[in-house]
């Protein structure tokens, strides 16, 4: 029986197909990483702001909505993609604050 392969430094073609039949949309304002020897886990939430009640202090309820778990090279690969993404942005529109409260007059 013999064995066929690929010439060295020939790439072969492979057609990527997409099933979204399962695919959620949510919306996050907030996130926790943690991490393992071997993962990055990711979870995902917003934050619920409560208003004080009386005698109390305000508080906010951050829920949990979504966890994604990461291998280490995928986790880079995704971080390399979004700070792409987040140069062209701001190349085109400014720059994004990060502080709470400092968000661009539109």
């Amino acid at each position: 029986m013999s064995e066929e392969t690929q010439p060295q430094g020939e790439q072969q073609n492979v057609q990527l197909v997409v099933d979204d039949r399962e695919l959620r949309t949510c919306y996050s304002n907030g996130y926790f990483i943690n991490q393992t020897a071997e993962e990055v886990v990711i979870d995902f939430g917003f934050n619920l702001p409560r208003p004080a009640q009386q005698g109390q202090q305000p508080q906010v309820l951050f829920k949990l909505t979504d966890r994604i778990i990461l291998s280490y090279p995928n986790a880079k690969r995704l971080a390399g993609s979004l700070l792409q993404l987040i140069k062209r942005y701001e190349q085109q529109f400014g720059e994004i604050p990060t502080q709470p409260g400092a968000r661009r007059a539109s």
